[in-house]
């Protein structure tokens, strides 16, 4: 029997104080980590970033996803992590990725700040459901632009 699939969708706040320079290499390294871990837990993804604030995307067994969160929220670089959502998904949005980033483009930057203050980054305000699908919608847009 095949496990089920899942996916959890979080927001956290930025504690990296860099200069771009640092700040490049910073989510550089988290990127390299991050797909090399999910790789290996059979965990796919997506990761937004702008300097206020972090959002991902994880999919994978259960289990897979719980513990990748788990060490998320352990990282020193963010602060005020809220779940959105954590439920069974039919089917893996970023199946291609060990994990997608969305955050070169300033277009997408500025959507993403604007989506997390319009929120206040009130829990209440935010849907892991339009947190998804901006991830989904900038990716495919960088793929086919």
């Amino acid at each position: 029997m095949q496990e089920s699939l899942y996916r959890l969708v979080y927001v956290s706040r930025n504690r990296i104080d860099e200069n771009d320079d640092k700040l490049r290499e910073e989510i550089a390294g988290i990127l390299a980590c991050s797909r090399r871990n999910n790789t290996q837990a059979d965990v796919t993804g997506a990761l937004m970033f702008n300097r206020g604030c972090f959002a991902q995307v994880l999919e994978g067994p259960h289990d897979a996803v719980q513990e990748t969160f788990e060490r998320i929220q352990c990282d020193e670089r963010h602060s005020h992590v809220s779940v959105l959502s954590f439920e069974v998904a039919e089917t893996r949005g970023f199946s291609h990725w060990a994990m997608a980033y969305v955050g070169e483009n300033d277009t997408n930057i500025d959507e993403f700040a604007s989506f997390a203050e319009e929120s206040g980054f009130d829990r209440e305000r935010l849907a892991g459901e339009q947190v998804y699908e901006l991830l989904q919608a900038h990716l495919l847009e960088a793929e086919h632009g």
